[in-house]
């Protein structure tokens, strides 16, 4: 039997409901687990054992008298920090924020706690989102557990790091350029980013996603089926949908699958991850799946303009807070946001647009595909204390161009393990499907699991015998 926190979710609810273990012993060791790594992910923040073990226990007395809320009732669980979760401020990653308790749960922070998960902590994550890394000018550096010289990849950093190290199996992240792929990618998990607006999330904006990241696709379609719930706070949200999300078998027979080795801009492709994901394809393919090739849409002027509308927004928001406030913010996100004062507005309108280009693009290339396989990123997880692989604000997205396009699609897409580098990083496999076919992209993951290869042991113990951190390099 695995230790209690490697447990997933789908075993905690049949342990629970057979009585066979109790929220209060898995919450326990949960904590426990979390203690002995912290000091070396800064995976978590506003972390709370005792309201976490009195949920335990409330848990624990449903399941006994036959009242469970939920499957999902008294699994551990983390929220990303961007979520809102009531009592606890929302300092967006970055020192420039001021520390006020929100009033209300977010819409998937409601639905988690609604169905009796047992919320520990939040998950850290860079100054306002905008890094895919760990870096960030309010929490501790986070690392990634398979190599702590690593980043644990961004913006859903905390959350990344503490699937792979094992804080609980129901963790939750936000996307908007890859921001639940790419971490769930360099820390070798499950990562989902459904059709926007699948799960309902408060504030709503252009690509913004909820979703869950786990050790298993199981427990990723286990957290839908109540991340899925409609909430009126969310206005750009999919009509209510009762879909099946647990029925994860797929017929592989005939499915037509791109695959997508150049996203068109942006850094190349290292030969360890085409390798992985080319082996990956084949092995479709050779379970009955029709496999050609799929090639970029994705352009130069597309990926600049957006950084152009993004780096606007961004500067927009920094001077409201005043230019005090503003400077206890990341250099280099100051930096890459100031880059865009003084742009004129036809310069701004047309660097918007491209998100339309992007999504005409992307349909009419997806049209004669059921599913697309690519890398989620480029290469594998780079150095911790970098803000970006390049560490150029003038450049900050050329490793985003595999998963920020499906964003802009509004297409569901998931990141999961395909294979390992030769010093030991995870390589991801990102699976795309047709907009709205979320459980599609489920079941295609469900399939490759069963596919790929045996996988390694997850990351062990923080300390090893001769007392320095297991699996580091500095």
């Amino acid at each position: 039997m695995n230790e209690l926190p490697d447990l997933t979710a789908t075993d905690l609810s049949r342990l629970y409901a057979a009585g066979d273990l109790s929220p209060v012993e898995v919450t326990s060791a949960v904590l426990a687990r979390i203690e002995a790594w912290e000091p070396h992910l800064a995976a978590t923040w506003a972390l709370d054992a005792e309201a976490a073990l009195e949920a335990a226990r409330a848990s624990e007395t449903r399941w006994r008298s036959g009242e469970a809320l939920s499957p999902l009732d008294g699994a551990p669980a983390t929220i990303k920090e961007l979520i809102a979760t009531r009592g606890v401020p929302k300092p967006l990653g970055s020192a420039a924020c001021d520390l006020v308790p929100e009033p209300v749960d977010a819409p998937p922070a409601a639905r988690l706690r609604e169905a009796g998960a047992v919320i520990l902590a939040k998950t850290t994550n860079p100054d306002f989102g905008m890094l895919s890394s760990g870096l960030s000018s309010f929490h501790k550096l986070a690392r990634n557990p398979w190599n702590l010289a690593k980043t644990p990849g961004g913006s859903s950093a905390g959350a990344g790091s503490a699937a792979a190290a094992g804080y609980g199996p129901l963790h939750l992240g936000t996307d908007i350029g890859g921001s639940i792929r790419l971490p769930a990618g360099w820390c070798g998990i499950y990562g989902f980013k459904p059709s926007n607006g699948r799960i309902p999330i408060d504030p709503p904006y252009i690509g913004r996603c909820a979703g869950p990241m786990t050790r298993t696709v199981e427990d990723a379609a286990l957290a839908m089926t109540v991340l899925s719930a409609p909430d009126r706070r969310d206005y750009m949200s999919l009509p209510p949908a009762s879909l099946a999300w647990r029925d994860l078998d797929i017929d592989l027979r005939g499915l037509r699958i791109g695959l997508m080795l150049d996203a068109g801009v942006g850094s190349p492709v290292e030969p360890e991850v085409a390798e992985a994901v080319t082996a990956a394809a084949q092995a479709f393919e050779a379970a009955g799946a029709i496999v050609e090739p799929f090639g970029p849409y994705l352009t130069r002027e597309m990926l600049d303009g957006l950084d152009l509308f993004w780096r606007t927004r961004s500067l927009n928001d920094l001077d409201a807070l005043g230019p005090e406030r503003a400077e206890r913010a990341l250099p280099y996100i100051l930096a890459w946001a100031r880059a865009a004062r003084g742009a004129d507005g036809l310069s701004v309108y047309r660097g918007f647009n491209q998100i339309q280009r992007m999504r005409e693009a992307g349909a009419k290339a997806f049209q004669p595909f059921d599913f697309v396989l690519s890398p989620t990123a480029p290469a594998p997880a780079f150095d911790a204390h970098l803000p970006s692989p390049n560490n150029d604000p003038a450049r900050p997205f050329e490793h985003i161009g595999f998963t920020v396009a499906f964003n802009m699609t509004e297409q569901p897409a998931a990141s999961i393990n395909c294979g390992y580098t030769a010093e030991g990083l995870p390589i991801g496999l990102q699976i795309v499907g047709r907009r709205f076919d979320d459980l599609g992209v489920l079941r295609l993951s469900r399939a490759w699991e069963r596919l790929r290869p045996i996988q390694r042991p997850w990351p062990a113990a923080p300390f090893n015998h001769g007392g320095a951190p297991a699996n580091s390099s500095s």
